[in-house]
């Protein structure tokens, strides 16, 4: 299975965790996601963070 993404840095902008770049709703299912959900939550987060990186709002660990 896919490593949680959490790097300990749990701030919201819109929803969207600037640390790992999931929604809230996808941290509280991760556990219950298969390998292919959890691929493509990790996608879409990646990028999300990177939206977030240009909008000067990404916070690295």
């Amino acid at each position: 299975m896919s490593k949680n993404p959490c790097i300990d840095i749990c701030k919201f902008a819109d929803d969207i965790c600037i640390g790992c770049g999931r929604s809230k709703r996808e941290i509280k299912h991760w556990k219950k996601l298969d390998k292919a959900e959890r691929r493509v939550v990790l996608a879409e987060a990646d990028l999300r963070l990177l939206a977030l990186k240009l909008a000067g709002r990404r916070k690295s660990r």
